[in-house]
């Protein structure tokens, strides 16, 4: 099968990976991202190994290879060698404002014909009052167990 991603290094880039190697000051996950890079090299000057070798040689699995190929040739040497931070992070329902307006709701007076706010309620609550469009129990329990507020 053709590979998709073509790993040539230039004599500057060769360079530098064999200085990471060598050195081994690095972490682990750098250097051994330099070995399979070298490894993958299939300019004039490198080894041009398959990513059935490469994943044989060193402990990682062929698709790993086939990642590291990737992000060399889209994003650069640097992002090859580097661990990628996840990226699936959300941005949080409630900023400091809707806290405080959960807190002030929590503490106040529950609605008639009930004796305490339940996270429930305080779900609908914050929706009806348009401080969110849509907020899971989740968010709600974990808001109030950072501010230690007992609804109990």
């Amino acid at each position: 099968m053709r590979k998709k991603y073509l790993v040539e290094l230039s004599p500057d880039e060769r360079q530098r990976l064999h200085e990471i190697v060598s050195k081994g000051k690095s972490a682990a996950r750098k250097i051994l991202h330099a070995q399979i890079l070298l490894k993958a090299d299939s300019s004039r000057d490198g080894p041009g190994w398959t990513d059935e070798q490469i994943a044989e040689a060193y402990p990682v699995s062929v698709r790993t290879v086939e990642r590291i190929r990737q992000r060399l040739v889209e994003h650069g040497l640097e992002d090859a060698l580097v661990r990628r931070r996840a990226s699936y992070g959300r941005r949080r329902k409630l900023d400091g404002e809707g806290e405080a307006k959960l807190i002030a709701l929590a503490c106040s007076k529950p609605p008639e014909g009930r004796t305490r706010w339940t996270i429930r309620l305080l779900r609908e609550k914050l929706v009806e009052l348009e401080v969110v469009r849509s907020i899971g129990r989740e968010a709600v329990r974990c808001t109030l167990k950072k501010t230690n507020l007992s609804l109990g």
